[in-house]
Order: C-alpha cells, then structure tokens, then sequence
C-alpha cells in the first residue's frame, strides 16, 4: 500500500474511532464533505494545507497521517532512504491537480514530533496560475537543486541553490520550480498543535 493510502484510511480510522461524521469534520476544518471523503478515499491528492486543518480537527498531529513505528529516541535516516522511499505526493490545492512535488519524509519512525522535515523534489509545472494555501504554523525551506519560485501574499521570491527561507505559513504561499526546471528541497514543516 503506498504512503499516499496509507494517510488517506488513518484519517478515516481516527474520525471514526473519535465519532465523528464527515460533516463535523467538514464543518470545524472548513473542507466539503467531499473533499474529505475524496481524501479518506484516496481518490483525491491532497495539499499539506487540509491535511493540517483535519489533523487540527482530529485532534492530532499533522505526522500521525505520516507516522510508520513508534521510536521514542533519536532517528537516523540515510541518504539512500529519504531520497528513494517514503514518497509522499501531493497536489496543489486544486482537486484536479495533478502532482508537482514528491515529499521524502525524513521522520516518520519518529513519534512524538512537532516538525515535518521532508526532502521535496519539485517538478516542473505547465500551470503559471497556482492557487496558494494558508495553514497555521512555519516553514522553512532550503534549496539544494535548481531554482524554486515561492509565492508568498503579494511578493514573489526566487531561490537558487544554498538559499533558503523561513515564513509564517498562515500568509497565502505556493512553491514551485522557477522556469521549468526541476529542483529539490529540504523543507520543515511546523504546525501547532
């Protein structure tokens, strides 16, 4: 079973084992009933950014859709594994999105988390008119290939390979390839919870 099913039914487990329907879910995180179903159902990709508001309604932390084992110490995780597994997709916000970006977790062995640390290889996009997300917490994300173009309220900054950025990520934000070319990421991710 891929990660991506893997998120999909622990939301669907965790709501139902905490009672709650689709449409109090879908009232308190603010996403249609539909979504959510698409999401639980894994016929839709999701964005971090409903993920996060389900975890918040839920009640847990964004890493427990992520989480594989229950190691309380450090985690060690080796070049060839956040590169080559635990491949995580996600869309854009719109539902029809095809993928862009492939996230590594760097963490998922670790329970107890408050960061998501995720190596994120970003794909090239033919869409120029992304729709950009808001979700409580920060980010902070350092290049490591290519050029990354990051939309972010009204400003628009590009990053080259060694630059990085750390902002508030409740300020609407999109991060995409700049230009056509294929880039890769070390980028954290810290909600609240």
């Amino acid at each position: 079973m891929g990660t991506n099913k893997v998120i999909g039914s622990k939301i669907k487990t965790i709501r139902e084992t905490k009672q709650l329907s689709l449409a109090e879910v879908s009232e308190r995180s603010g996403l249609s009933e539909e979504q959510i179903e698409r999401i639980e159902n894994n016929t839709n990709i999701p964005s971090l950014a409903p993920l996060i508001k389900i975890a918040r309604v839920l009640g847990v932390r964004l890493g427990t859709f992520l989480d594989d084992q229950s190691e309380l110490g450090p985690v060690i995780c080796r070049k060839n594994d956040g590169a080559e597994n635990n491949g995580i997709n996600f869309s854009n916000n719109a539902s029809t999105a095809h993928k862009h970006m492939e996230y590594h977790s760097l963490s998922q062995d670790k329970t107890g988390r408050h960061m998501e640390p995720f190596l994120i290889d970003i794909a090239p996009s033919k869409n120029v008119n992304f729709i950009l997300s808001t979700h409580e917490g920060e980010e902070f994300i350092y290049v490591l290939k290519g050029i990354v173009e990051i939309d972010y309220g009204k400003n628009t900054y590009v990053l080259e390979e060694g630059d990085s950025i750390y902002y508030d990520s409740i300020v609407a934000h999109h991060v995409h390839a700049y230009n056509g070319t294929p880039s890769r990421i070390l980028g954290i991710v810290y909600t609240p919870y």
